[in-house]
């Protein structure tokens, strides 16, 4: 899934200087950072996206998401620390315009992601896979760039549990 996920970006991002010059491209890319928390364990990311609609009230989007903020934790008597190595997920996504230049978004997809924990003489990598969901606001500033917030809920298979993603966005369209 992980090499499915990253060579579908590789190809968008190869793409999309092509399509920068069509005015009537819906290719657009995104840029900013995310919080996640599982569990009461709050760790950070930087996250890009590259997405398309195919109507207006429909497209799809991937994202990456790269670890820049770990968390340090107690277990018992020993500190253990935590690092987001990466999160990269496929989505589908509804749009509701409320104007212009505003519209709210629902997405749902599946994704991937690896934590590393490491302890005094030990470290350990756990990967799991989920079912993501998640709603979002958009703000477009003038027809080409914009902010966006979002919320997602990653639930792990394999009773895995949950993580919250709050994510803030740069928005660039092509």
């Amino acid at each position: 899934m992980r090499s499915l996920v990253l060579s579908a970006a590789a190809l968008a991002l190869m793409a999309s200087p092509a399509l920068a010059q069509d005015p009537t491209s819906n290719i657009y890319g995104t840029i900013g950072y995310s919080q996640l928390d599982a569990d009461g364990v709050e760790l950070g990311a930087v996250t890009a996206r590259i997405g398309t609609r195919f109507t207006p009230n429909f497209g799809a989007e991937g994202e990456v998401s790269l670890g820049v903020k770990d968390e340090d934790f107690r277990v018992g008597t020993t500190t253990v620390s935590a690092d987001l190595q990466y999160d990269a997920a496929v989505y589908g996504v509804g749009y509701v315009p409320l104007g212009q230049n505003f519209e709210l978004f629902g997405r749902v997809g599946y994704g991937t992601s690896e934590i590393k924990v490491s302890g005094p003489g030990v470290t350990a990598t756990a990967d799991g896979e989920s079912w993501n969901y998640g709603v979002g606001a958009q703000y477009t500033l003038d027809g080409q760039n914009g902010i966006r917030a979002d919320w997602t809920r990653r639930d792990f298979r394999d009773d895995g549990g949950e993580a919250d993603v709050w994510s803030l966005n740069f928005v660039r369209k092509f």
